[in-house]
C-alpha cells in the first residue's frame, strides 16, 4: 500500500497520495524480519520495502530524514547479527532465505546511493559474495551463473524434470535451518537414486542446510521475487561498471553469449570471413574490398596461419582485422546435441592459447583481435563463457541470409546453394526486414568441387547493391563497440 501510494504520488503529484504513503509507512517503520532469528514462512512479505526508499528520496527534508533513518535501522539490526557470522551474513535461515539476502543487499545499495554513507559497504559486498559462492558450500545460488563456476545443477523445476530446459538465471531459495529441513516431507540428504546433483554433505554446517537436488523444494527451488530483486541489483552494478569504464550501452544482439548482430538501429553491415585451410578467394576478396574501401574481419585457424603467411601479411598491410578461428578447428559439440561438449575446458583453453601464439608470430597481438569466430561457426554458452574468461568475445554471423552457405558443393544435393541463390536470399531478407547490424559471413576459400565461387563477381555485385540501398560497411570491432589500443 505504501509503495502503491508513492507510485501514484510520483505519477500525479497529488499530495494526498504522499500522505497515504506516510500513513502506511509509519505503521511499519522497520521491516520486521531484519534482525530476527526466525519467522514463519512468508510471515513478513514483502521482504524489501521499496516504499521506504521512495519516501527517503522525496523533496521534503523531514520526511526524507525519517525514512532514511528507518532504512538504516533495518540495516543496522541485520549488521548486528552479521558480525557474529564468519561470512558477515546476518540473515535468518527461514524458507527462501536468499530472498532475504537479496532484499538486504538491495536495501544496502539503495541506502548507500541515497546517503553516500559507506558504513555498510562491506556487508553489502559479503551479501553479494554469498550469492556467488562465498558461503559454506562454495557454490553460486544462481542457476548456470557463472557458467564456468559451481552453481545449482539440479534446481527443483518442472522444466528440468521434463527434460526441456532449465531455469537459467534463477536464484534458488537458499539454505534453511536444519530443524526446518529435517521436518519436511519427501526431502532428505540422500536424494533420489540415479539422479545427479551435489548434496554438499561434507560442507553442511550444524545450523543450516543447502541441498542441490531436484526433489528439494525447500532450498533448491528457483524463486521469482528473489530473482527479480537480484536482477535489479546486478543491472545497477552493470550500469555503474559501464559508467566507470566510459562504455556506452551495449546494443549488440547476443545468442548463447556470442554477438550475432550489431546495433540493429544502424544501417550498417560488417563483412567477416573465415578459413581453415583454403585461401583460393584471397585475390578476389582483397581486391574487391580495396576497390570499395571496406575493412573486413578475417578469422583463421592455426593451420591457415602456417600455410599462408603471405596472405596474412597482405591482409594486415591492407588494414584488415585478422583474428582467430581457433587453432585446431575443433568441433566443440555434437551436431545433434548442442548443449553437450566434446572438449574439456582445459583442451579449449590450450587450443586458444596456441591460436593466439600463432597469431603473435604473425605480428598480431591479443589487443589487436580480442574477438573470434568459433570453428564451424558452432558454439554454445559454455564455450562463450570459457572464451570470455580468457578475455575473448565470441562473435558469429547473423542468421537468415544464408551467406555462409557459400561453402556448399553440388554433390550435397538439396543442401547445395548456388551463388545466385545466396545473393537472392540476401536481397530477399533485406527487402523483408532489412540488414541493419548484420554480421555477414563469407568463406575465404572453398572446396574445389564448388566452381561457382561467391567471391567471384557476386561479392562485388552485393556490395554495390547494398551501398545503393544506403548501407555502410563498418569494421567489425567498430561495429560491436570494442576498443583496442589502436582505436583509443
Amino acid at each position: 500500500m505504501e509503495l502503491g501510494a508513492m507510485e501514484l504520488y510520483k505519477a500525479t503529484g497529488n499530495p494526498k497520495y504522499l500522505s497515504q504513503a506516510l500513513e502506511y509507512g509509519r505503521r511499519e517503520p522497520v521491516t520486521p524480519w531484519m534482525g530476527a532469528d526466525s519467522a514463519r514462512h512468508y510471515q513478513w512479505y514483502p521482504f524489501m520495502n521499496m516504499g521506504h526508499y521512495h519516501l527517503a528520496t522525496v523533496d521534503n527534508q523531514r520526511i526524507s530524514k525519517e525514512f532514511t533513518r528507518n532504512m538504516r535501522t533495518g540495516i543496522e539490526r541485520t549488521y548486528e547479527k552479521a558480525v557474529e557470522n564468519p561470512f558477515l551474513h546476518g540473515i535468518p535461515y527461514i524458507w527462501c532465505s536468499n530472498n532475504l539476502t537479496t532484499a538486504m543487499l538491495t536495501q544496502c545499495r539503495l541506502y548507500r546511493e541515497t546517503t553516500g554513507d559507506e558504513t555498510y559497504a562491506e556487508m553489502e559486498a559479503a551479501l553479494r559474495d554469498w550469492l556467488f559462492g562465498c558461503n559454506p558450500w562454495g557454490t553460486s545460488m544462481i542457476v548456470e551463473l557463472p557458467l564456468y563456476g559451481d552453481y545449482p545443477s539440479q534446481p527443483h523445476s518442472s522444466l528440468l524434470n521434463a527434460g526441456v530446459g532449465n531455469t537459467t538465471g534463477g536464484l534458488v531459495d537458499g539454505p534453511v535451518y536444519r530443524s526446518i529441513f529435517e521436518s519436511l516431507r519427501g526431502v532428505n540428504m540422500t536424494g533420489i537414486p540415479g539422479t545427479p546433483g551435489q548434496d554438499y554433505e561434507r560442507f553442511q554446517p550444524d545450523l543450516m542446510v543447502y541441498h542441490d537436488a531436484i526433489h528439494d523444494y525447500s532450498t533448491n527451488e528457483p524463486t521469482m521475487d528473489g530473482t527479480a530483486c537480484l536482477t535489479y541489483y546486478l543491472s545497477a552494478m552493470q550500469k555503474e561498471g559501464m559508467k566507470q569504464a566510459n562504455i556506452s550501452a551495449d546494443k549488440n544482439v547476443y545468442v548463447n553469449g556470442g554477438i550475432v548482430r550489431t546495433d540493429p538501429s544502424k544501417k550498417q553491415i560488417s563483412l567477416v570471413f573465415t578459413a581453415a585451410d583454403k585461401a583460393d578467394g584471397a585475390d578476389a576478396i582483397i581486391s574487391t574490398l580495396k576497390r570499395h574501401g571496406i575493412k573486413g574481419g578475417f578469422f583463421f585457424t592455426g593451420e591457415f596461419y602456417e600455410l599462408y603467411p603471405e596472405v596474412v601479411k597482405r591482409l594486415l598491410n591492407e588494414g584488415h582485422l585478422v583474428g582467430s578461428h581457433s587453432y585446431g578447428h575443433l568441433l566443440y559439440m555434437p551436431w545433434e546435441k548442442r548443449d553437450s561438449l566434446l572438449v574439456t575446458r582445459e583442451e579449449f583453453e590450450k587450443d586458444m592459447m596456441q591460436s593466439y601464439e600463432t597469431m603473435r608470430k604473425a605480428g598480431i597481438e591479443y589487443k589487436d583481435a580480442p574477438i573470434y569466430i568459433p570453428p564451424y561457426e558452432y558454439y554454445n554458452k559454455e564455450i562463450a563463457a570459457w572464451a570470455k574468461s580468457m578475455g575473448i568475445q565470441v562473435i558469429n554471423y547473423t542468421p537468415g541470409t544464408m551467406s555462409n552457405a557459400d561453402y556448399t558443393t553440388p554433390d550435397m544435393g538439396q543442401k547445395y546453394r548456388s551463388s545466385k541463390f545466396i545473393y537472392n536470399k540476401i536481397m530477399e531478407v533485406e527487402k523483408k526486414e532489412g540488414l541493419n547490424g548484420h554480421l555477414m559471413l563469407i568463406h575465404f576459400g572453398t572446396d574445389d568441387r564448388r566452381t561457382d565461387k561467391f567471391y567471384n563477381g557476386y561479392l562485388d555485385k552485393l556490395i554495390k547493391m547494398l551501398k545503393r540501398k544506403g548501407y555502410t560497411f563498418a569494421p567489425v570491432l567498430e561495429a560491436i563497440g570494442t576498443k583496442t589500443d589502436s582505436t583509443l
